[in-house]
């Protein structure tokens, strides 16, 4: 019977050793590293469960943040440190997000962001509608910080350009918004680029590239996909009001 049956088992054998077997077992071991990866870059997202406020002081941010998380109006002043809270993205309270208020003042803003930047699974940059054509500038710059740093282009968390007070007649629309925006940090891009080098030929300007060389700006190029939307913590109405927040509540709701 064993004699019967050994060229059967020899032929297996060849079978094993053969370049049919060799490539479904490459195949699998493939499949196995691109899961484990997956798992890997789901874990790291999974583990990043907080939502940046950024912008200029008095873009509205605090009220933003005291409207997504009460719905009430109240008086705000000037940040100085950070606040935090969990917002509840969903009716039945099963999803949730850390809502983290960074101060905006010039000389506070980028140490903040350092302290949480790791931990971003999404930034709202506000911007104030109504002073935004004579902030512009600054607003460019302080966006292309955040852009050009190492750690956000890395994890590429979803960008929302929250366009806030619209409430007011003067304030400018989200689409001039983001034309105006995109034609500044086009400027600042080449004016980095541009910047001259230290004596160890290391850039003296920061991180000149931004979007896709060769062509002008715009928010698509970003590893990270960026939105704008219209709001107002304030209210139609004032203080009394209800405050129209219903994209960036919709956009939460996406992003957790």
């Amino acid at each position: 019977m064993a004699d019967a049956l050994e060229p059967h088992l020899a032929a297996l054998r060849r079978e094993l050793r053969g370049p049919a077997v060799l490539s479904v077992l490459v195949a699998l071991i493939v499949v196995a590293i691109t899961f484990l990866l997956w798992r890997f870059v789901q874990g790291r997202r999974s583990s990043r469960k907080a939502v940046l406020l950024l912008g200029l002081c008095d873009a509205g941010k605090t009220l933003l943040f005291a409207r997504l998380l009460s719905g009430r109006y109240r008086d705000t002043q000037t940040s100085i440190t950070d606040s935090s809270a969990v917002y509840r993205v969903s009716p039945d309270k099963s999803t949730n997000v850390t809502l983290i208020d960074l101060p905006g003042h010039e000389s506070l803003r980028l140490q903040f962001l350092e302290r949480f930047k790791a931990a971003a699974r999404a930034i709202v940059f506000v911007v104030d509608s109504v002073a935004f054509q004579r902030e512009v500038k600054d607003v460019a710059e302080f966006l292309y910080q955040v852009l050009v740093d190492s750690t956000v282009l890395r994890n590429a968390p979803a960008l929302l350009i929250a366009c806030n007070k619209q409430d007011v007649t003067m304030a400018k629309s989200a689409k001039l918004i983001q034309q105006q925006l995109e034609k500044e940090l086009n400027t600042l891009r080449v004016t980095r680029s541009a910047a001259p080098t230290s004596l160890d030929g290391s850039a003296t300007g920061g991180p000149a590239q931004l979007g896709k060389k060769g062509k002008d700006f715009d928010f698509s190029q970003l590893p990270m996909k960026v939105e704008f939307v219209e709001c107002s913590a304030r209210g139609t109405k004032g203080e009394e009001g209800e405050a129209d927040l219903e994209g960036l509540e919709k956009w939460l709701v996406k992003v957790a």
